[in-house]
């Protein structure tokens, strides 16, 4: 199933938005302090979305990962497993070792806010 993932702020947990038709994207579940993991990864930001925010200095949903969502990972060495962040304020685009970040083949969202990508498969 694809779906988009964010971190809600207020809740403090991951949420996801599955899509239907005729409704569009909605929430359909928060991760509730399980790692979600996700195949065929695409890091979305909204520069419009991004702007706002340094506008108004005020956080508003605009950045999201797009995949499918998975059960588990296949089996990955932690080494193949690098961190990524995206903080408005620093740079447009998600990041990964300091360099821009757009797609991964896995990533996993833990409860700790930490996103993990891997590039192998």
């Amino acid at each position: 199933m694809r779906v988009k993932i964010y971190f809600n702020l207020h809740k403090k947990v991951w949420s996801v938005m599955t899509y239907t038709y005729g409704k569009g994207w909605r929430v359909d579940f928060h991760s509730d302090g399980r790692t979600l993991f996700l195949k065929d990864v695409t890091f979305k930001v909204s520069e419009a979305g991004r702007q706002r925010v340094l506008r108004e200095r005020q956080k508003n949903v605009h950045a999201f990962a797009v995949g499918t969502l998975i059960e588990k990972l296949p089996s990955l060495s932690s080494m193949d497993m690098k961190p990524v962040s995206y903080n408005p304020y620093k740079a447009s685009t998600f990041m990964c070792e300091n360099q821009p970040i757009m797609t991964a083949k896995y990533a996993s969202f833990d409860q700790n806010r930490q996103v993990l990508v891997s590039q192998n498969s």
